[in-house]
């Protein structure tokens, strides 16, 4: 949507250096804005980059100010105030309120009006879809589930049974909340199945990834706090309790009964083990692994990086001669008292 570049300083509290009338149509990176594009610098790994931008206007911290080629937006947190003016300048696309003659929409479900239901949808018994919300095509949402007002199910989401957001959520493709989590009892003539008959619980302004599974509780509810951002291809197990604005990333793997604090970061490939408690304001890196509780807040790691493999395995071949070696070294400092 065109904007001026007056219009969104003062709607987005920015010091404008420049020309207000200029009118903003599309968003670009610095090396690929066009000269109606807005883009930002966030960063000093990308400042280089400024000098020769097209862009029509860069927002950007006023330590970087001048450095600015042309126009440009001053505010104290680059990056958000563009993820917000982005928002306004790219909309979402908005859709027709009603349902397509495909989809299925049982009797005793809830849909509101101004709500849109695509292709090959389905709401099933006792369903709620809120106000402007849309549920793209192929997405079931099952039996009791509630979705709130202004949230985006897009193609192909599965609410299995139970589930309640807030509003303004957003799932994408592929994305499976409810469905059963992993309850098995060993019994000596083999596994017995434990009934999942928890629902899952999700706050306002909450974003799952695609191909991301949040399990519905073994007993009592999953919780997925006000705020949280989930990655693509994350297992959020049964009865996990995600707190405020916490955000994790790809790949990673949360088992059950774990409570994870608010503000808290997971890097990829992270992984948490079952019943593990983790305190607010926490950030694990990537592929580390925690199988204890964290008590206070900060940054931690266990991760391996890579290196050149005949480095790596003479440090493997040293790790499994640790024992010889330790006993050596206690037979040594024996002789030597």
């Amino acid at each position: 949507m065109p904007i001026s570049l007056g219009e969104l300083a003062e709607r987005f509290d920015c010091e404008l250096i420049g020309d207000p009338d200029v009118v903003i149509d599309g968003v670009g990176s610095l090396t690929n804005a066009g000269s109606n594009d807005l883009s930002f610098l966030s960063g000093s790994a990308f400042k280089k980059q400024l000098s020769s931008t097209q862009a029509a206007a860069v927002i950007l911290c006023a330590d970087d100010a001048d450095d600015a080629p042309g126009t440009a937006l001053i505010n104290d947190n680059p990056y958000a105030c563009y993820a917000r003016m982005a928002a306004v300048i790219c909309p979402p696309p908005v859709y027709e309120p009603g349902a397509h003659a495909s989809s299925v929409v049982a009797a005793t479900a809830t849909v509101a009006k101004t709500a849109h239901i695509a292709a090959n949808a389905i709401v099933e018994d006792g369903a709620t879809i809120g106000d402007s919300s849309y549920i793209g095509p192929g997405t079931v949402v099952g039996p009791g589930c509630v979705v709130g007002k202004d949230c985006r199910l897009h193609a192909n989401v599965t609410f299995v049974r139970d589930v309640v957001t807030g509003d303004r959520c957003i799932f994408h493709s592929g994305s499976v909340v409810g469905a059963d989590g992993f309850g098995n009892a060993m019994t000596p003539d083999g596994w017995v199945k434990v009934p999942q008959v928890g629902g899952v619980r999700i706050g306002n302004d909450v974003e799952i990834g695609s191909s991301t599974t949040v399990d519905c509780g073994a007993i009592d509810d999953t919780i997925i706090a006000n705020g949280v951002r989930l990655d693509n291809q994350i297992q959020i197990g049964h009865n996990v309790h995600l707190g405020e604005h916490t955000a994790i990333a790809a790949s990673a793997a949360v088992a059950g009964s774990t409570h994870i604090g608010d503000r808290c970061l997971l890097a990829g490939l992270v992984g948490v083990a079952g019943h593990v408690k983790i305190c607010d304001d926490v950030t694990i890196q990537g592929k580390g692994m925690v199988s204890k509780d964290i008590t206070e807040p900060g940054v931690y790691a266990s991760n391996f990086p890579v290196e050149d493999a005949r480095t790596w395995n003479r440090r493997v071949a040293i790790f499994r001669r640790l024992d010889t070696l330790l006993s050596r070294v206690s037979k040594l400092e024996k002789k030597s008292k």
